[in-house]
């Protein structure tokens, strides 16, 4: 006998459940359980490291760079960095996405919270605010270019 034979639907409608759930199994398994990695996030460990060498000797005084504006899925997002000696004292935003409500009710918890991130970590390497991912991608990204920029 024939495992689909047309005189038991049953057995048909459990066989293609299962090929179903078998299916969706083996594609969520392709999925990965990491997020991918941005470009940008690997540059700032060595940066941050080779410049604490190097830039002591280049950058004494007061320094203020603006970085460049980076364009996120809600707005652009642009900082510009105030550096005395080689430290980084203040990081101001200027661009920051505010096209309605919830973009400046976002924008008002994490950028203060990037804010003291960068501050404390004296450079481009800190951590995203949760729920503002983008928000936090661009600034990470328009404070790495102000970092750059001060260090040529």
């Amino acid at each position: 006998m024939h495992a689909l034979r047309k005189n038991r639907p049953l057995r048909r409608v459990v066989l293609a459940s299962a090929a179903t759930v078998s299916g969706l199994v083996m594609l969520l398994s392709l999925k990965p359980h990491t997020p991918p990695r941005i470009a940008a996030d690997p540059a700032p460990a060595p940066s941050s490291g080779s410049s604490t060498s190097g830039g002591t000797g280049r950058s004494t005084g007061n320094r203020t760079v603006t970085g460049e504006t980076v364009q996120t899925r809600w707005g652009p997002v642009q900082v510009r960095v105030t550096l005395v000696d080689g430290r980084i004292t203040d990081v101001t935003a200027l661009a920051q996405p505010s096209d309605n409500p919830r973009d400046r009710e976002i924008s008002g918890y994490a950028i203060p919270q990037l804010r003291r991130e960068a501050l404390t970590a004296q450079s481009a390497s800190i951590d995203t605010v949760s729920g503002a991912t983008y928000t936090s991608d661009g600034y990470r990204r328009s404070l790495q270019s102000a970092l750059d920029a001060a260090r040529r």
